[in-house]
């Protein structure tokens, strides 16, 4: 164990210093939270090029992948926060009949209270401080865990936020599989998971020993369907891209492709075609091409490119340092061995279908995705993936950039997770709607009625509702 994790007996000091502060009302101001929010944005400002550096170290990745991907859009984000508290947080009067406008109905948006995000290590920046925006637009105290699978980061992190952030109200943990477990021994009052579905059940079922509300990013494989008559070269271009980016390693990555089978052939020759715009040397070769994290995620994705029974028509090839081609294999079936869990990594199966009616049927059959992708111009198409599928979300004619939109919720269904973020939504996560009457002394003849003794006219009264005539109406 690394001598520079968090001891196991300060754990449970840190969760209760930060219940103390919350407690104390510290973090209910919103020029407080504002003030954190501008912070944040300046942790990442200032220290974009080490945030990079880090990551790069643990993953290989790009610089320009983690500014595009984590560096701004966090900067943006809180700036954005920053301007929306009074809006998003404001009291909400609710409209009532007149009878029950004295009791001033109001819904407050109140804190949830003291918060855990356990963070991972493939976008290790923008998946632990997006939930930590949250927490802050929304009165929160919080502590992240972060992964012990992107070292660089989360001990760059755990020196940077005590120096921009309110210690009292924010800390890290930095651990493994002892301090997550001592972690999720205690009660919080909100959890924010990001990772896979059989951790997803540890924390699942650690929350639920305290009936702590949850939140569960997870992934799982997200389809493409490539309609007949679209664009196969675009489609090529957009959907390696979104299989490239840091080496594939992140939820929403395309995992598999539904081809028309008569159409298999010339996409992979698009794909051909793309990959050497994208890498004129080899990706290889390149330094705009991540790595696998680990060794034993490196052997993983060799061991599947060994059983899979799908022809493997391009890439394939490795540097025997965690680094491997963009690879795609044709004429995948179903129950093919990369066809069983989610990739996440550079490895793009195609599977051919001869309808779109197969392909939806193929994808409803299986557990839903975290997005759907699908490359169709024809509106009637679109409207019956739309009205026909269920996945988190829903992308047509590009992959990823769902994510660039700030102002759509982002989150999974079923095995893809539950709970909604970015922006307000992030905000939204960590409040709950409180309900408030103030029913005055003048309401008090309006309410005569309820006391007893009871009256057959006080029956007449409030059985009124059970003597209302309800319409007439046929199934459809």
């Amino acid at each position: 164990m690394s001598t520079n994790y968090t001891p196991l007996e300060q754990i449970p000091i840190i969760r209760d210093e930060l219940r103390a502060t919350f407690r104390s009302g510290r973090t209910r101001s919103l020029e407080w939270r504002r003030h954190q929010l501008l912070q944040l944005a300046r942790m990442a400002k200032e220290n974009g090029d080490a945030l990079a550096a880090a990551v790069n170290a643990d993953l290989g990745r790009p610089k320009l992948e983690t500014f595009l991907g984590e560096v701004g859009p966090i900067i943006e984000r809180c700036m954005i926060c920053a301007d929306k508290l009074e809006e998003w947080t404001k009291p909400e009067r609710v409209e009532v009949p007149d009878w029950m406008k004295l009791w001033n109905p109001t819904v407050y948006k109140a804190a949830k209270g003291t918060v855990l995000i356990i963070a991972p290590w493939n976008y290790p920046m923008i998946l632990s401080l997006q939930p930590l925006y949250g927490a802050i637009s929304a009165g929160c105290c919080a502590v992240i865990k972060l992964s012990e699978l992107s070292p660089n980061y989360s001990a760059l992190v755990a020196e940077l936020l005590p120096k921009y952030l309110d210690s009292s109200a924010y800390r890290t943990i930095l651990g493994a599989v002892p301090e997550v477990t001592k972690t999720l021994e205690l009660q919080w009052d909100h959890i924010f998971y990001t990772g896979n579905g059989k951790v997803g059940r540890i924390i699942a079922a650690a929350a639920a020993k305290h009936l702590t509300p949850l939140t569960l990013e997870l992934g799982g494989k997200s389809p493409v369907i490539i309609d007949r008559d679209f664009d196969l070269r675009l489609a090529a271009k957009r959907i390696l891209w979104g299989k490239t980016t840091n080496c594939g390693q992140i939820c929403v990555s395309p995992d598999y492709v539904l081809i028309p089978r008569d159409k298999q052939d010339k996409f992979i020759a698009a794909v051909k075609d793309a990959y050497a715009e994208f890498y004129p040397q080899g990706a290889l070769n390149s330094d705009s091409f991540g790595r696998v994290v680990t060794e034993t995620h490196f052997k993983r994705l060799l061991g599947l490119l060994e059983k899979t029974q799908g022809q493997i028509v391009f890439g394939g090839k490795n540097d025997g340092k965690k680094r491997i081609e963009p690879t795609i294999i044709r004429d995948v079936k179903p129950g093919d061995a990369l066809l069983d869990e989610e990739l996440f990594g550079p490895l793009l199966p195609l599977v051919p279908v001869d309808t779109l009616d197969e392909a939806i049927e193929y994808i409803n059959t299986r557990d839903h995705a975290l997005v759907l992708y699908a490359f169709t111009e024809n509106e009637e198409v679109k409207k019956k993936i739309n009205e026909n599928t269920t996945s988190g979300n829903l992308v047509f004619n590009d992959t990823f950039m769902q994510l660039a939109v700030n102002e759509l919720p982002f989150g999974g269904v079923g095995e893809s997770g539950y709970g909604r973020q970015v922006l307000k939504f992030s905000c939204d996560l960590f409040m709950y709607q409180r309900s408030c009457v103030d029913i005055p002394r003048a309401a008090e003849p309006g309410l005569e009625t309820r006391y007893p003794p009871y009256t057959q006219e006080k029956f007449e009264f409030f059985s009124a509702p059970a003597r209302v005539e309800i319409p007439n109406s046929s199934a459809p």
